[in-house]
Parts: C-alpha cells; structure tokens; sequence
C-alpha cells in the first residue's frame, strides 16, 4: 500500500495544503481512511492508506516501513467521524513514536471541514472544524497542471479494471468458447499426452513473449488472442514466464486482458497487472487488482502471495529481485507434463483426457521447490 510521489513535487505549507494533496497522494479522493505521509526533510519518501475500521495490528507494518524509508516525520490524516478515526489516529501515533517518529501534524477531515489533534488553540482551529475545499485550492490546480490525477473514490478507481460489457463481452465469451473447443479437439485427437502438454505449453511460452513484443509496439490482441493467452496462462510454467519477464510497461497489457478475460481465466491476469503496479509504485491499483483475481479465485497462490506483501508493507523490489529466470524455471520445472494442464481443464469444462493417459491420475503440483509457488492459501485481511 506505498506509493512513490516523490515526482512531480508539490510544496505544501498548511493543513488545508495537505487535505488537498492526499488525493494525488493516493489516487482518489478517501473516505472512511487512515493515510500515513511519511517525510525526510521536508520530502514526501511515502505514502500508506488503510480503509477504516480496521482489526487491532493492522498497522504493525508500519514500523518496519519507517524504518526502512528513512522516515523522520510523519503527516497523519483520518477521514471519517472520531469514532472512527481517533483510534486509528491513536495507534499511528504510538507506533511512530516507537519508531522514533516525530509526528507533524494530526488531522480529521469529514463533511467539508477538518480537525487538528495537535492544535488546541480556537483561534485556529474552531471546535465545529475548519472548511476546507480540496478540488478549489491551488493544491489540485498544481497536480493537475504535472499530470497527477485524483478520481473520486476508490470504486472510480475500481471501476478502470471492471469487466468489459455489452458486445465486448459476447465477442470474447464466444472467443473462449472457440478456443475452448479448439482446445478439447486437439487433446481428444493426441495419443501423448505428455506431448501434448510439451507442444501447448510450449506455444503458450511464444505467445506471451508474442504478446509482450506486441504491447510494447502499441498493438492490442485481438478478441482470438487474447481468448488463447487467457487459456495459455492457465498453466503455471507460462503464467511464471510472464511474471519473470514483468516490466513497469506491461501493465496496459495485463489490465486490458484483466478487463477482456471471462471471469475464471482473470487471476493470472490480474496477478500480473497488480505485480506490474505495484511495481510502479501504485499499491492502491496492485490491491483492487488483487480483490479482482480473489474474487475469481480465493486459493490462487499468487494473488495471496502478492497480498499479504502489499499489507505488510513490503517494497517490490524484495519479491521481484527473488524471481527465477525462465531458464531457471526450465531446470526446476523439468519438462512439461500432462498434470501441468489439469487446472487448465478444470476452467475449461469437464475435458475428458485421452484414454490411456495420465491426465487425470493425481494432482501433481507443476511448481517444484525453486519455482514459483502453487496456487493455494487465502489471505490475511486487510484495507487497500
């Protein structure tokens, strides 16, 4: 849930400066938040929000992220009524303190007006609240200006990876079910299906990187396509070659496909754009890509995996710098086997394999120690 704001750089100077700021901090205008800003001389290092309420120890992260950004002030802003907010308040402030944290300021803001916690004086700060307007001020008209933007809520933001509809959807329902069908044909007329699963995992390995190439020249799969890349990441070894090749800039990819795939195909999808987000430093978009793929799939392994980072507060670099290569995915993974597609056939309907074949004896788990981690495990909780 950290975001790198340090460019473009906005200077603020009052409490209704700040209000007006935490929007572009963020992404979207709050409600019902607690938003930690951390600072080093004077410079926004990080930015954290949690949805209120929240259970007891949610924020226990916060401590070790200080910490690890060099945090030497932190800004705490509490959107809400005080029942809401003075206890997370409270709790922010104690483990700041524990952190060695001087805490700045202290603000409530709800309806319009706001609150200061560390400033007693009615001169200043009235008992009914100070109005304050953060779409008016010089604040949003800056962060405009440097191409900063702030939606609404959270559902507007939510609503930028929502599921296409109307006539998008019947062409890539029956997209899928194409492929679906070219799917069964091919395995039902394979006499090994150990070769088959060498044969499609290996066209699924090309089209991916095919589909990377085309995305970074500006192209967007077609209804066909991206039907196959949503089978294709089905199967472990192929997803694992798109997160190992993830950069920043397939993030458009991976949120068109998020939006394009039918329902059971997007925890892959999702999973990789909420890795490429994250890594780009917008956690807020990483998490409500991660709710996406959870939604379709609670155990999927590497949505959990990827959430229970995000709510500990864990920097990017720590998972992606611990990623194999697709040569080393190759040595720990071995060759492609026909239990390496049983998720697959799972989404794709009752696939009877081959008579003969092993395909539906056991459930071999396609991950072996090295390599990425099977799907399985939900997550612990916790706000975006």
């Amino acid at each position: 849930m950290t975001t790198n704001i340090s460019e473009p750089c906005l200077t603020l100077t009052s409490p209704a400066d700040v209000l007006a700021a935490v929007p572009y901090l963020v992404g979207f205008h709050p409600d019902d938040s607690l938003v930690v800003i951390g600072l080093d001389r004077g410079q926004v290092k990080v930015t954290a929000r949690w949805g209120l309420p929240f259970p007891p120890g949610t924020l226990a992260p916060l401590v070790p992220l200080l910490a690890r950004e060099s945090v030497t002030e932190v800004v705490l802003v509490g959107y809400g009524p005080g029942e809401r907010v003075t206890p997370a308040v409270d709790e922010a402030r104690a483990l700041a303190a524990q952190a060695g944290v001087e805490v700045g300021e202290v603000l409530r803001a709800d309806g319009g007006r706001f609150w200061s916690y560390v400033c007693d004086s009615t001169a200043c700060c009235p008992p009914e609240g100070t109005p304050y307007d953060p779409k008016a001020s010089r604040i949003a008209a800056e962060a405009t200006v440097r191409g900063l933007v702030a939606l609404p809520d959270r559902r507007s933001l939510e609503r930028t990876i929502a599921p296409v509809t109307g006539p998008v959807r019947m062409a890539m329902r029956r997209a899928t079910a194409e492929a679906v069908h070219d799917l069964r044909a091919r395995l039902s007329a394979s006499a090994d299906a150990d070769a088959f699963a060498r044969e499609f995992t290996a066209q699924g390995l090309a089209r991916v990187r095919a589909a990377l190439a085309a995305h970074a020249a500006g192209g967007r799969l077609d209804d066909g396509e991206a039907a196959r890349l949503g089978l294709d990441l089905s199967v472990v070894r192929v997803r694992d070659e798109a997160w190992t090749l993830l950069e920043e800039s397939h993030a458009g990819l991976w949120k068109d496909l998020t939006r394009r795939l039918e329902p059971s195909f997007v925890p892959a999808a999702a999973s990789l754009l909420a890795m490429a987000a994250w890594r780009a430093g917008d956690s807020i978009l990483a998490t409500i890509a991660l709710e996406r793929a959870l939604t379709a799939d609670p155990h999927y392994s590497m949505a959990n995996l990827l959430m229970h980072a995000l709510q500990h507060l864990v920097p990017p670099g720590i998972l992606s710098g611990r990623l194999p290569s697709p040569a080393e995915l190759d040595a720990a993974m071995g060759q492609a086997r026909a239990t390496w597609l049983l998720p697959l056939l799972d989404l794709a309907g009752d696939a009877a394999p081959p008579s003969g074949d092993d395909l539906s004896a056991g459930n071999d788990d396609p991950s072996p120690s090295g390599a990425l981690p099977p799907d399985g495990g939900p997550p612990d909780g916790g706000g975006g």
